[in-house]
């Protein structure tokens, strides 16, 4: 028997994010495996086993008296100290789960996904909530605003909070349509949304900036346009066949919709040809 070879993360990927119940634990870790191929499933399974530990720890009471915000934060915050500062906005490994277990430090998104896995397999009635700008948690009705800053180690939030943060990211006022609870596959696309703004202002990793787009592809919903950003990063990384034809494909379908966006993307390709030369 042929020896077993590598795991495609990638597939696996794709398989976990099309299920009817996607794990969100698991797509956040496959991202790390993509990232670094050197992470293996053991790795993997150490985070899984670090959630579930830290998900024992979470006393049982609560389930009585219905405080998970105030029991997290005394266990997660407080105890294991997981929260946020701003240089972590500058490190790859904030937005992969696995460095964020063992740095305990991390992106708003990544804590808020710590949060919720460690809840939901306490029982907790949690979620997500996408503000612009950042990412925190809830328990409960959504409409009672029960509300947790990960990044900030738990610190309750109030409705007057929520409205602020959104005010310093956008200027504008708190709608209630950014209070519906984001799905798994959602919170995975910002997750890799703050990859490719990492990578953006750094072209020597561009490499980091296709996986992310690449994994972004898998989703069954994400934006049409990340097929034309592909399509420019494999030019960028000297790709240019196959950097055009992906040009000339979005350009189809950019036909029925912007036909003057069509022009400048064919012209784009054919640039693009012209440096095979």
């Amino acid at each position: 028997m042929e020896p077993a070879g590598p795991p495609d993360r990638r597939r696996e990927f794709a398989e976990e994010a099309r299920s009817e119940r996607p794990d969100l634990a698991r797509l956040c870790l496959l991202i790390g495996a993509v990232a670094d191929p050197s992470v293996t499933e053991e790795d993997l399974q150490r985070a899984e086993i670090e959630l579930d530990r830290l998900a024992g720890l979470v006393p049982y009471a609560t389930r009585v008296t219905g405080d998970w915000a105030g029991e997290l934060a005394a266990l997660l915050g407080r105890r294991e100290g997981f929260e946020g500062v701003p240089a972590d906005y500058q490190r790859l490994e904030s937005s992969l789960l696995h460095e964020v277990l063992r740095r305990r430090r991390g992106l708003p998104i990544l804590l808020s996904v710590v949060w919720m896995e460690v809840a939901r397999r306490a029982g907790a009635p949690v979620y997500g909530l996408g503000l612009p700008g950042h990412f925190v948690v809830g328990f409960g009705d959504p409409a009672e605003l029960n509300l947790a800053d990960p990044f900030a180690g738990g610190r309750p939030l109030t409705g007057a909070d929520a409205e602020l943060l959104v005010a310093s990211a956008t200027g504008e006022s708190l709608d209630r349509s950014m209070l519906r609870p984001a799905d798994p596959g959602a919170i995975v696309l910002r997750i890799l949304n703050n990859i490719r703004a990492w990578a953006a202002p750094r072209p020597e990793r561009s490499d980091v900036a296709l996986w992310a787009v690449e994994l972004s592809l898998l989703l069954p919903s994400h934006p049409a346009r990340l097929r034309y950003e592909r399509a420019e990063l494999l030019v960028r990384r000297g790709d240019f066949l196959t950097g055009a034809v992906e040009m000339e494909a979005y350009a189809r379908v950019m036909d029925a919709v912007d036909p003057d966006a069509a022009v400048t993307i064919r012209r784009r390709a054919q640039a693009a040809r012209a440096r095979l030369n």
